[in-house]
C-alpha cells in the first residue's frame, strides 16, 4: 500500500487544488482543518462539515473526512454547547477534517462546475463567473430548449429544479455556477450569458430575471455541490488506494 499518511494526503490535496493560490471567501479555511493522530485508513465525503456527517463518518470507519463547506466560517470561540460536543467527537474518533470551497468549485478536472457540465452535456467550455479574482464556473454555446435543460438538470440532481422562465425559450448561451450563486444573477447576465445555472438565489432574482432577461434554473445548493467531493475522494482513493463512501446528508436547499 502507499503511503497513507494524513500529511502526504493533504500536500497533495492542495497541490492538485491549487489551495494555496485560489482566492476564496476572508473567512473560508480551506485545507485541512482538523488533524487526526496522523494516518488514514478510509475516506469519506460529504457535502457539509457537522456533528451529523462526523457521525457519519465515524460510522463508515473513515478517519478523514473530505468536505465542500467547512467548520470554519467566523470566530472559532468559544468552543461550546454543540461546537465543543463537535470537536470532542473528531477528536475521539480520530477523525481529520479538510476542507475544500472556492478551489473545488473552480477546478477544471474536479470541480463542482465542471462536472456540473459534464452531467448536464455541455461541451467546449469557456471560463465564466469572475470572482475572487478567477473564474469560478463555465459556459458553453448550445441550442437547447429550456424545458430540455431543465431535464438534464433534474436528472444530474436528482431534484426537479426551481426556474424562472425569463428568458428565451432556446438556450444559447448557458452559464453555470454550482451553490448559491443567484444573489450574483446579475453579474452572470453582464456575461452576456441568456440562461443561468446555479444552485440557489434569493426571492428578488425572480424580478431581476425578467427585467435582464434570463432564465434562470436553480438546482439546489446542495445538490449541485455534491460533485467535487465526491470526484476529490476518488481521486485520493485511487492515488492512495483507500477506500472512500460518501455521506449523503441533504439539506434540500
Amino acid at each position: 500500500m502507499s503511503d497513507t499518511t494524513l500529511t502526504a494526503i493533504t500536500r497533495y490535496s492542495d497541490r492538485l487544488l491549487r489551495t494555496a493560490e485560489v482566492q476564496d471567501y476572508e473567512r473560508a479555511a480551506n485545507g485541512l482543518q482538523v488533524e487526526n493522530s496522523g494516518k488514514v485508513t478510509r475516506i469519506a465525503a460529504a457535502v457539509d462539515a457537522s456533528l451529523a456527517t462526523a457521525r457519519l463518518a465515524a460510522a463508515a470507519g473513515a478517519d478523514l473526512l473530505l468536505v465542500h463547506h467547512g467548520l470554519f466560517w467566523g470566530p472559532t470561540h468559544p468552543w461550546t454547547g454543540k461546537r465543543y460536543e463537535l470537536m470532542r467527537f473528531l477528536v475521539q474518533h480520530n477523525l481529520a477534517v479538510y476542507s475544500s470551497h472556492l478551489p473545488l468549485d473552480a477546478h477544471p478536472r474536479l470541480g463542482n462546475n465542471a462536472l456540473l457540465c459534464a452531467a448536464l452535456g455541455l461541451r467546449k467550455l469557456r471560463p465564466f463567473f469572475f470572482d475572487h479574482g478567477q473564474f469560478l464556473g463555465f459556459q458553453a454555446n448550445a441550442a437547447i430548449s429550456r424545458a430540455s435543460l431543465a431535464a438534464r438538470l433534474q436528472k444530474a440532481v436528482g431534484a426537479m429544479p426551481r426556474v424562472i422562465p425569463a428568458g428565451p425559450e432556446t438556450c444559447r448561451r448557458i452559464g453555470v455556477v454550482s451553490g448559491g450563486a443567484g444573489g450574483d444573477l446579475k453579474r452572470a447576465a453582464g456575461e452576456g450569458v441568456d440562461t443561468f445555472i446555479t444552485g440557489e438565489g434569493p426571492h428578488w432574482t425572480y424580478v431581476l430575471a425578467e427585467e435582464l432577461g434570463v432564465n434562470v434554473l436553480y438546482g439546489g445548493h446542495y445538490a449541485t455541490e455534491t460533485f467535487g467531493v465526491k470526484a476529490l475522494a476518488a481521486c485520493l482513493s485511487a492515488k492512495f488506494r483507500l477506500p472512500w463512501s460518501f455521506l449523503d446528508h441533504p439539506t434540500g436547499l
